[in-house]
């Protein structure tokens, strides 16, 4: 991946595409293996950069996290030659210095989801390497144009626990994150990052906290409509901070073509099934994810 073209993809939520500046893009319905992805693939090119977005939660915000078609919406981001992901995500936020309306450069993840397929290799031992789940690579290029923004708090790391919703946590479980280690709370983050990984895209996510979760209990007084509103509010400014972010760092992606990305190799070690013994359609299915590892 070294020096060559750099293709990115964006998934975020609902109306991020009228916020880039993309509905002017070419927008494409894409079929996978795995079904249809959450929303059409929107190409456009954004700061001088190719990029396609995807809606993860469909238009409307009609998908929950749990039915979230992670499979097809990673597939077809690899079909389309996306090199690589930069995914963003509202979040609750488990530590104090975390604030809510900042931006974190996610580099861990504690993944508590058990109703998501997680593999698209189910007729073959692939074993893609995870201990650093986002890519160091993109994680540095957004945290090299993050110093270029003016009233943006960005924290450089963060550990995203990914719950399985759609209800929010109870207290004990917010508590027991925080003591895990955790720094933010979600649903989204797997096995999206998974995923990427297993089709040698680099990953990259910008969390969004919008509250401190239930651990911390709300100001005395505070009604329920009143915190929604905050949280409302600090999801808008998250935002904005967001798209900021990423405007200043595709203005110059030469990092990326630059330096590879570990991902990029991830399956060199990972396939561990005999090649000749894996069934040929299941090659065939799934040529877009591995078929460099297989003849023509």
């Amino acid at each position: 991946m070294s020096d060559q073209r750099v293709k990115i993809g964006i998934i975020g939520g609902s109306g991020l595409g009228e916020k880039l500046g993309l509905e002017r893009g070419a927008s494409e319905a894409v079929e996978t293996p795995f079904g249809a992805p959450s929303s059409d693939l929107v190409t456009a090119s954004w700061e001088g950069t190719e990029v396609v977005l995807l809606q993860r939660h469909g238009p409307g915000h009609t998908l929950n996290p749990s039915a979230v078609p992670y499979r097809a919406n990673i597939f077809a981001l690899k079909a389309k030659g996306v090199t690589h992901v930069l995914a963003s995500g509202a979040t609750g936020s488990l530590r104090e210095h975390m604030q809510p309306g900042e931006l974190v450069l996610v580099d861990q993840v504690i993944d508590k989801t058990y109703r998501r397929a997680n593999t698209f290799y189910e007729e073959a031992a692939v074993h893609a390497e995870l201990a650093e789940p986002f890519c160091p690579v993109m994680r540095d290029w957004l945290l090299n144009a993050s110093r270029s923004l003016d009233k943006t708090t960005v924290h450089p790391a963060g550990c995203y626990v990914v719950m399985e919703g759609p209800a929010f946590s109870t207290r004990a479980e917010s508590l027991m994150h925080r003591a895990w280690g955790g720094d933010l709370i979600g649903m989204t983050a797997m096995p999206e990052a998974r995923l990427a990984r297993e089709a040698e895209m680099a990953y990259a996510m910008i969390a969004m906290p919008t509250d401190y979760d239930c651990w911390r209990e709300p100001p005395q007084g505070q009604s329920k409509q009143q915190l929604l509103q905050e949280i409302i509010g600090n999801l808008q400014r998250a935002t904005e901070a967001n798209l900021a972010l990423m405007k200043a760092a595709l203005r110059d992606v030469s990092l990326l073509a630059r330096e590879a990305s570990p991902a990029h190799t991830a399956l060199d070690l990972g396939i561990w099934s005999d090649k000749s013994q894996i069934d040929l359609a299941a090659i065939e299915r799934l040529r877009p994810l591995w078929g460099r590892h297989f003849s023509a």
